[in-house]
């Protein structure tokens, strides 16, 4: 038969249990001193042992950083002047390599001498996504972009997408192309947003690797209209943009000159070349410039070239966010002064369209 034990029962086994134990007793030396009729009475009790210290798990560091590169902290489209235009936000994550191939910019000539690039070149691994670089309409998604023929698979773009944007410059409407797919995800007149997903990086079409192929290209979505990309594409934070006109002492234009741009606090060089000949290759309506080189942190550059045999130089400082403006005319030398000011009726503007 069971027996039903009370709680006084209980509490009596466990005081029993314990007294049969040897214990060290504790004393513990009080905070206040008690009077003579008022000490505790001393107890024996286990000693409990001290809790380990709390301890924070730190999760394993993750890769480097590919760069110094960062977003910037302004809003797309963003533009320190009325004369700029950095509208479009970069078609690569910032967690991959998203800026162009110093060989490979706007207006180099690379496989013959009358073949000009009519954009930038951003090598990322196969399958890297591309992003729609602003919001607008997907005019065209698959193959013979540069043909015009949507069944030819050997067209120098590849699988390529076109977007129309929803805003235009100077009245003009705008379109922006990503080349060289491995897959296009974007539809004929689906309406994308900036950021969202088009297409993966590929190889396809006239390339030696797999990259995007980045144009901007305006008031008409042809070969032929095409401008620098680094001049539209936001630059990112802390960074600018230089620019420069490069003509001889009558100010005729000098193709394919070869500029080195050093920082005098890091020491790093950067070389970028003049634009080469080309009916499709155009200077922006307010710089007329003939050399642009985007990606350069804010601080002093020293810009050097040789021309007629000797090396001319002057330096120039980068701000964040804007477009640092030189010029280097022959024997003038060069200058840092901005073109005038154009007419009101020539002003860009952001313009929605209908």
């Amino acid at each position: 038969m069971k027996l039903k034990r009370t709680l006084p029962a209980l509490l009596l086994i466990v005081i029993l249990s314990a007294c049969g134990q040897e214990i060290a007793p504790a004393n513990p030396t009080p905070v206040v001193a008690e009077a003579a009729d008022q000490l505790p009475v001393q107890m024996d009790a286990e000693i409990t042992p001290s809790p380990m210290p709390f301890q924070f798990v730190l999760p394993a560091p993750g890769a480097e950083p590919i760069s110094g590169w960062r977003p910037p902290l302004y809003p797309i489209p963003w533009a320190m002047s009325p004369y700029d235009h950095f509208y479009f936000a970069r078609p690569i994550a910032a967690d991959q390599v998203n800026w162009p191939i110093p060989d490979y910019r706007y207006g180099g000539i690379f496989f013959a001498p009358n073949i000009v690039h009519t954009g930038v070149d951003i090598p990322t691994p196969e399958g890297t996504p591309i992003m729609a670089a602003g919001p607008g309409t997907v005019v065209w998604a698959g193959w013979g972009l540069f043909t015009e023929s949507p069944l030819n698979k050997e067209d120098p773009y590849g699988l390529a997408v076109a977007i129309r944007h929803d805003f235009s410059y100077n009245n003009q409407q705008l379109y922006t192309v990503y080349a060289h797919m491995s897959e296009v995800i974007a539809m004929v007149s689906q309406h994308v947003e900036t950021g969202e997903l088009i297409g993966l990086v590929g190889s396809t079409g006239a390339t030696t690797g797999p990259h995007v192929h980045f144009e901007v290209r305006f008031p008409t979505n042809s070969f032929q209209n095409t401008v620098n990309p680094e001049l539209w594409i936001s630059p990112p934070q802390g960074w600018g943009v230089l620019v420069g006109r490069v003509t001889d002492t009558k100010d005729k234009t000098l193709q394919q000159v070869e500029v080195t741009v050093r920082s005098e606090e890091t020491d790093e060089s950067n070389i970028v070349k003049s634009y080469g000949g080309g009916g499709a290759i155009n200077a922006d309506p307010y710089y007329n410039e003939n050399l642009v080189l985007g990606d350069l942190a804010a601080g002093i550059y020293k810009i050097s070239l040789k021309y007629d045999g000797k090396t001319r130089q002057t330096w120039v400082e980068i701000f964040p966010g804007q477009v640092t403006y030189f010029t280097f005319q022959g024997d003038n030398g060069f200058g840092t002064e901005r073109p005038a000011t154009p007419k009101l009726d020539s002003l860009p503007k952001l313009t929605p369209t209908p």
